[in-house]
């Protein structure tokens, strides 16, 4: 009995503390919004989210310009793009306040992918100089300035625009890592499940020039634009179980999760690999969290099986957006970019983005000019697709290492 007490009451002491640590938490996330510009500090435009909620509480506001650090750019950016987490941590889910902020947002800056040109550089950076036209990844894109580590950033091919080089960060990273996870290689036949999206659409293009076989999954409206991208098959799903064909496949690049286990085991090989890319449509939608439980249960399963189902982090770094320049800058991947918005229109991009309708990525144009304290001189919106100039693309699979 005396024991039971003790056990009893220590819960009851743990549970007093969480809740305890959790209103402290809630009450004390706060950010940097009602903090003034310093007196002479300099100024820019930055899309920002103060509050957890729908696409209008992004807004556009006067901010201070940042400073780089010695291992920094600063970048002035021309274009920035839209990624399938950007909905989630501006909707604010449970699940990702934990690390956000409980009460608001912790980092008001928003998107991640960005183009554009350096400005000014840090004194520990010696492989770029001011000029230089520069992609990467940093959080808070969507602003006319931005300061970058000097190891998430690449030289822009001088054959892509930046409104296709503002599309690549991101997405170009997950597609890149995620077939490599899944041990790539010449010869081999790739369904990329999900073949339509941002992620999806560099899956494809970066499949074949290792020199493979791909197959492509998308709706109807998408047939014809993933024979562009490179496909060699297409299934439309509309039409078209995947999982129920002959074929098997040696990887599976799955960036939707619909599919059971035993179904995804169905169209691989013996020894194939599924790799665990996405969630389907951008933005919190019913069923995500099925398909998240679903993609846990899928690598834990396949321990004891001959697949594998591989889930990966995608990571920020120099080698692969090196890689990725490479591979545009010799013609065998061509962003796609369906759509591109001013950037006061930020929040209907993102509420197309989160519909998850688009189509290849959405890019936000920042070629606008400060006129004077609070006035902003927007540019026309451009479709910049420039999908019927894509080359044939060609194998890397032999290089592949190399430029590891």
């Amino acid at each position: 009995m005396k024991w039971k007490r003790i056990l009893k009451w220590s819960a009851l002491a743990v549970l007093v503390i969480l809740v305890a640590w959790f209103e402290v938490a809630y009450w004390t996330s706060t950010n940097d919004c009602a903090r003034s510009i310093p007196s002479g500090g300099e100024r820019m435009k930055a899309i920002r989210f103060c509050e957890y909620g729908p696409p209008d509480v992004l807004r556009l506001e006067e901010v201070e310009k940042p400073v780089p650090k010695d291992n920094e750019l600063l970048i002035r950016i021309h274009a920035a793009s839209l990624n399938f987490i950007d909905g989630g941590l501006v909707s604010g889910p449970s699940v990702l306040r934990l690390m956000s902020g409980l009460r608001k947002p912790k980092f008001t800056g928003f998107g991640r992918d960005f183009a554009g040109v350096v400005e000014a550089t840090g004194r520990d950076v010696t492989e770029f100089k001011p000029g230089d036209e520069v992609f990467g990844v940093k959080w808070g894109a969507i602003a006319e300035y931005v300061c970058a580590r000097k190891d998430r950033v690449a030289l822009k091919p001088a054959n892509v625009t930046f409104e296709q080089a503002g599309a690549v960060g991101l997405s170009g990273l997950t597609a890149l890592q995620g077939l490599r996870a899944g041990k790539i290689k010449a010869g081999q036949k790739v369904l990329v499940n999900g073949a339509s999206g941002g992620v999806g659409t560099f899956a494809v293009q970066i499949a074949k020039a290792f020199d493979t076989e791909v197959t492509a999954v998308c709706s109807t409206r998408n047939v014809e634009m993933a024979r562009k991208l490179g496909a060699d098959h297409v299934i439309d799903y509309t039409k078209e179980d995947c999982t129920k064909r002959e074929e098997r496949y040696d990887l599976l690049f799955d960036n939707v999760n619909n599919h059971s286990f035993s179904e995804r085991r169905r169209i691989l090989k013996p020894g194939g690999i599924c790799v665990l890319a996405g969630l389907g449509s951008a933005g919190v939608h019913q069923g995500q969290m099925w398909r998240i439980a679903r993609i846990f249960g899928a690598s834990f399963l396949s321990r004891f099986v001959d697949q594998k189902f591989e889930r990966y982090t995608t990571t920020s770094n120099q080698a692969d957006l090196k890689f990725l320049s490479d591979l545009m800058a010799r013609g065998k991947i061509t962003p796609f970019v369906e759509k591109t918005y001013a950037m006061a229109e930020t929040p209907d991009a993102l509420r197309y983005f989160a519909e998850g309708h688009a189509r290849g990525k959405l890019v936000i144009k920042i070629d606008a000019v400060v006129t004077s304290a609070g006035e902003l001189t927007p540019d026309e919106d451009v479709l910049a697709t420039s999908l019927s100039s894509a080359e044939t693309v060609g194998s890397v699979g032999r290089t592949r290492e190399a430029n590891r």
